[in-house]
């Protein structure tokens, strides 16, 4: 799964006399002033090109990804204070706005702070998950980078990421397995990963199902034939959208064995 390009940026010019000016010398103000500067650089024909990425309804403010990650990499490095604290409390009040421009800079604002990542911040990234987020690109962009880091630097909370598994919203039950895809991908928490799996195998929701089958596909790179063998022992039951994404990188004679009935 990867993020809509929203279109390929034909350049990265800023339509603002210079973005300096209108950093805040205060925190509170920084917010007002971004969105300022994102409806400014808004475009109607990229709003609703980026609305056919998805079928539930999405806010969009109509910039393409790449100036969307520009303008916040510029803001980021302006920032009064970069405090891990503060800057969540910036990375919430974007998040509240439903934006997916909005939700896409504070994906990559919280990221730059993994370093600083405590046990704490579960809780933090659990209240985003669970009451912001509310599409596939804002689930991933999240998921896939800070909570798979945290989840690699605190693996603790995997049984969390089984809580998230058995959860009633469907964004929540994504983000168990797509918080997985980076370390499934590096060779780690295989019997976790399996585990989650088994949780979400007879969801119904077309988004889960691509979210596990993702993850089983992630962790194929480093453990083939134990991912064969998985599908292979679920293949009667298992969704056949989850089935088709776990198999994705699979040699072409193991696919046919898994594809037949």
């Amino acid at each position: 799964m990867h993020l809509p390009a929203i279109g390929a940026p034909d350049s990265l010019n800023i339509r603002i006399p210079s973005l300096k000016k209108l950093i805040p010398a205060k925190m509170n103000n920084i917010i007002d002033d971004l969105r300022s500067v994102l409806k400014q650089n808004a475009d109607e024909k990229t709003r609703i090109s980026g609305k056919r990425f998805f079928r539930e309804e999405v806010k969009i403010h109509g910039l393409k990804s790449a100036l969307v990650n520009s303008i916040g990499r510029e803001y980021f490095k302006k920032l009064p204070e970069k405090n891990k604290e503060a800057v969540f409390v910036l990375c919430e009040e974007l998040w509240k706005s439903g934006y997916l421009e909005e939700s896409f800079i504070a994906c990559n604002w919280t990221y730059s702070l993994r370093k600083e990542y405590s046990p704490g911040d579960f809780t933090v990234f659990e209240r985003w998950v669970s009451k912001y987020v509310s599409n596939w690109a804002s689930c991933d962009t999240l998921c896939n980078h800070s909570i798979g880091t945290f989840i690699e630097m605190y693996p603790a909370f995997l049984n969390e990421l089984k809580k998230w598994a058995r959860s009633e919203k469907r964004w929540v039950k994504r983000a168990s397995a797509v918080s997985l895809i980076i370390p499934a991908r590096k060779g780690k928490f295989l019997n976790d990963i399996f585990e989650i799996a088994d949780i979400l195998h007879s969801d119904s929701d077309d988004m889960v199902q691509k979210g596990y089958g993702w993850m089983l596909k992630a962790a194929s790179e480093a453990y083939q034939q134990e991912v064969f063998l998985y599908v292979m022992k679920r293949k009667g039951s298992m969704p056949r959208t989850s089935l088709r994404y776990a198999i994705e990188k699979m040699p072409s004679d193991l696919k046919a064995k898994a594809m037949a009935k």
